[in-house]
Parts: C-alpha cells; sequence; structure tokens
C-alpha cells in the first residue's frame, strides 16, 4: 500500500500546471471487527478502505478536497484528475487565505511496525472461552492502519500501525455490568486472563444489591479509565493555541490568573509512545513530545500550522483540531496494591460517561458513574453503587484534592472506530482524590 501511495503521489505532481503545489494525506486500513453478545459471535466482518484528500494550491489561494479510493491505479488515477480539475474550477473562485501554511522543507519519514497480532480464530476462541457461563458483551477490532503524507515537493511520509482492541463487559442486569478492554500490539493470552479475573471478582460484587449515597463530597478512586475520560474533555479545546488566544480554553484561568494543579501533575503529548502517525496533514512533523502541563503549571500548547501563521509563533506539528493524540500523564508514588487501603472509606470510579462543561471557563465537569462503581470501607470493597452524578473542577480533582496518582499506568487505545480506526491513545495513572463531589 506504501508503494501504491507513492505511485499515486507521483501521478499527481504531473498533474500540476503552472505555480501549483498539492499537499496530500493518505489513511487506510484493513481490520477485521466480532461482535459478541451473551458470549457467542454475533458479527464478524472485515473492512479495507482507503481515503485520500489533497489540497491543490497555487500562491495563497488553495481548495481541498476527498475521495475514496479502490486500491486500483489506473482507475484511481482517472479519478484523481477528476478531482484535481474540480478544484482548480472551485479554487479560481476563492479568497486568498492569509493563514495558510504548508511544509516547503522537505522531510521524508518512513514508520512500519512490526504486525505481530494474533490469530483471528485463536483470539476469538480466548474470548469465548472467557465468557464461559457468563454474559459477556462486547467487539473485538484487529489490524493494520497505515497513514501517509505526500506534496509535489518531493516529501514522502509513511506510518503503519497493527493494535487489537477488545473492548467489552460482563453484563449483569439493567444497569449492572463490569467494563473493561484489553488492547494492544501482540496478544498475550496471560494478561487477557488477568482481565478477566478482576473483572469476574468485579461481577461478583455488583450481583450484591446496590448501596445508595446522599449527594455530597466523598474520597475517590479514578481508574486510568475513568481519568482517561476527564483528560478526554479537557483536552476539547484545552490544549490548542487557536482557543488560548481567542479565550475559549477551560484552562483559561492557568493562563491568565496563574492557577495551578497539583505539582505532581505533568501532561504531555507524547507522539514518540503513542501509535499516532508522528506528521500532520499539511507536511509537518510531530516532535517526539510537548510537555503541556508541566509539575501542575501551564507549559506549552499544540499548534497547527493554520495557528501558528495566524499568530506569528512555529508550529509544533499538531493536527487542525489541535488535540493531543497520544496524551500521557506522569506516574505518581501511590502503589496500585494500597489503592483501597488507601481510600480507605470512599467511592471507587471505574468508568465514566455522558461527560460535559458545566462551567467551561472555571474547567467544571460534570458527568455520570457507569458500570462498576464501589463503595469502599476501611479499604475493602462492600457493595455496587447506582449511577451517580458528578460536579468538579480540574483544579479540584488535579489540584488541591489530589492525593496522589499510581505508579502503575494504564496504556489505553481508543476503540473508537468512527469512520475509521482511530489511533489515539493514553498513557495514565489512577488517581486518588478527596472531597469529590456527587450532586445526585
Amino acid at each position: 500500500m506504501q508503494t501504491y501511495f507513492h505511485q499515486l503521489a507521483d501521478a499527481m505532481s504531473s498533474l500540476l500546471t503552472g505555480e501549483e503545489v498539492y499537499t496530500a494525506s493518505f489513511n487506510s486500513e484493513d481490520s477485521d471487527f466480532v461482535r459478541f453478545n451473551k458470549s457467542e459471535v454475533r458479527q464478524a466482518g472485515s473492512v479495507v478502505q482507503h481515503d485520500l484528500s489533497v489540497d491543490l494550491i497555487e500562491g495563497q489561494r488553495h481548495c481541498a478536497g476527498s475521495l475514496r479510493l479502490t486500491g486500483d491505479f489506473e482507475t484511481d488515477r482517472a479519478r484523481v484528475a477528476k478531482l484535481f480539475k474540480e478544484l482548480r474550477e472551485k479554487r479560481a473562485h476563492l479568497p486568498e487565505d492569509p493563514h495558510l501554511l504548508y511544509a516547503t522543507e522537505v522531510h521524508s519519514t518512513e514508520s512500519v511496525a512490526s504486525r505481530e497480532l494474533p490469530d483471528g480464530a485463536s483470539a476469538v476462541a480466548d474470548i469465548q472461552q472467557a465468557g464461559a457461563g457468563r454474559d459477556l458483551v462486547g467487539i473485538y477490532a484487529a489490524g493494520g492502519i497505515h497513514t501517509g503524507f505526500a506534496n509535489s515537493l518531493g516529501q514522502r511520509n509513511w506510518h503503519s500501525t497493527f493494535t487489537f482492541n477488545f473492548d467489552w463487559s460482563f453484563y449483569h442486569r439493567a444497569d449492572k455490568a463490569v467494563k473493561t478492554s484489553y488492547a494492544g500490539f501482540r496478544w498475550d493470552p496471560e494478561a487477557f486472563a488477568r482481565k478477566v479475573a478482576w473483572a469476574s471478582d468485579q461481577l461478583r460484587v455488583i450481583e450484591h444489591p446496590a448501596k445508595r449515597i446522599e449527594p455530597g463530597r466523598y474520597r475517590v478512586y479514578l481508574t486510568p479509565a475513568a481519568l482517561y475520560d476527564i483528560v478526554g474533555l479537557l483536552a476539547w479545546g484545552g490544549f490548542g493555541l487557536k482557543a488560548h488566544k481567542t479565550k475559549q480554553t477551560p484552562l483559561l484561568k492557568m493562563v491568565e490568573e496563574g492557577r495551578t494543579l497539583n505539582p505532581s501533575v505533568t501532561v504531555r503529548e507524547h507522539t514518540a509512545g503513542g501509535v499516532a502517525a508522528n506528521f500532520q496533514e499539511a507536511g509537518f512533523l510531530r516532535p517526539d513530545a510537548v510537555t503541556l502541563i508541566e509539575a501542575g503549571a501551564y507549559k506549552d500548547c499544540l499548534v497547527s500550522p493554520r495557528s501558528a501563521k495566524e499568530f506569528g509563533v512555529p508550529s509544533n506539528g499538531a493536527s487542525a483540531m489541535e488535540s493531543p493524540e497520544s496524551v500521557e500523564i506522569a506516574a505518581g508514588d501511590l502503589p496500585q496494591s494500597e489503592v483501597l487501603s488507601r481510600l480507605g472509606t470512599g467511592v471507587y470510579v471505574s468508568n465514566l460517561w455522558y461527560l460535559n462543561w458545566s462551567d467551561r471557563t472555571a474547567c467544571r465537569t460534570t458527568g455520570m458513574t457507569r458500570f462498576a462503581t464501589f463503595w469502599v470501607e476501611n479499604g475493602e470493597i462492600k457493595a455496587p453503587l447506582d449511577v451517580m452524578r458528578f460536579d468538579e473542577t480540574a483544579y479540584r480533582m488535579l489540584g488541591d484534592r489530589l492525593v496522589g496518582l499510581t505508579r502503575e499506568r494504564d496504556f489505553i487505545l481508543d476503540a473508537g472506530s468512527y469512520f475509521q480506526r482511530s489511533t489515539a491513545s493514553g498513557n495514565l495513572p489512577g488517581a486518588l482524590v478527596e472531597e469529590f463531589t456527587f450532586t445526585l
């Protein structure tokens, strides 16, 4: 597929006229999907798709378009030629773009990971064995994800990664289930068995009658999965230069008033440690890491080429969305084995959902607990809790009410597959927080 993309890139160069320049992004996947319900395979299939996005540039005028490729070179070359013609006609009616910026220095790269994915039949057999006697519900996705960039200046970038992601639950009844996931690059039956054992232990607890607690402030433990959901909302405009300059960032108090988080909190966009490509759609390379928050203090932004041009600063290879794709929070010093004893009496939160801003300028988040959330007394899980709503600010959760972050971290692969399987990831610890606010 890499050779095919390069051939197509060369063909696009031959379509240019005058002073035209093109930039092109390529996204492709070959994925297998298996859906489970009641521990049985209910649906299985494969997806192979290739997409091309082109920006046809002349001076400061440009017009972008995209198409789905067939994989047959002659067919696709003719379709791309038609796209170029359409873009050229549309561009003639567009004004100059004062914020257009694309890479003009050629920096070609190639990254192809080894393919160590499990045999599909073996993975399915392990999953069905894990679900024997239980209602296992989930979806298994595995395969290659390929990203490319090319321009008429001769730059060629390629990134291939091969991952699997099994996003699943042991369902009990009504809204009671234990949700977890197992994802990575190489299927390890022992590691999967440990996940199954953990979920089985939690399932036995949620079979007990649920406990209700009154709204108020409680000591809580947020698992890495729960913290990933919170950071995901924070990434929605939190770290982009455009949002900072237009005062739309939820971290505005950090930027303008010097508010800080707990000194143990360091947040990075760690491209070298994730699975996303180290280049973006305008051809700029991404550094191995960008420190966004350092020791609790605001440090840096993600800067897309357009924001770089608009605000007169260098780009650091961020996408147009200026959101982290390989987010990392530094580990703390709380051993995972001591989480329950350090929690003492309080709430163990496994998952969150329906997160949104209740007060964006104050960095205040609201959301719901989901699935396996437990009441803990004297370091022992006693009962499942009914779903509750929380409302908290990052300045409390990760600031003055943060007791500690775990020494161990979970590497989380985003299970999203809308349009294409996601390459977003996170490497996060769990968080022990006191006086966490539940509103109902």
